[in-house]
């Protein structure tokens, strides 16, 4: 592997735990994709755009807990501003969510 980085690379990675409280359709982003709004609790609530629309239905998404990126930049897509990255892994094109196998509380830490 040529990427090796160190533990305390990785500790400047904040993944958190949120839910899926608003799921809207993203027709002017280049691949098809949704905007999601996400609680993380004490964290507060961000907004994030998601390729994820060949999986996953908007309604099966709705209260679903997923795993983010918290700590990056805001990112600017097309006309939406996204605050987190929300976290999957990728087959092809195809992304399926990372999630907790139960519920946590929201803005609960990824260690």
């Amino acid at each position: 592997m040529d990427n090796i980085i160190t533990f305390e690379d990785f500790t400047k990675v904040d993944l958190r735990v949120g839910t899926i409280t608003e799921v809207k359709d993203f027709p002017s982003a280049r691949k098809p994709a949704y905007q999601l709004t996400i609680d993380f609790g004490d964290l507060g609530i961000r907004r994030s755009s998601a390729q994820i629309t060949t999986l996953y239905k908007k309604e099966d998404l709705l209260n679903r807990q997923v795993v983010a990126v918290v700590n990056f930049p805001k990112k600017q897509i097309a006309n939406f501003m996204s605050e987190c990255l929300v976290m999957g892994a990728v087959k092809e094109d195809d992304v399926f969510l990372l999630n907790p196998e139960t519920k946590v509380k929201n803005g609960m830490q990824v260690t």
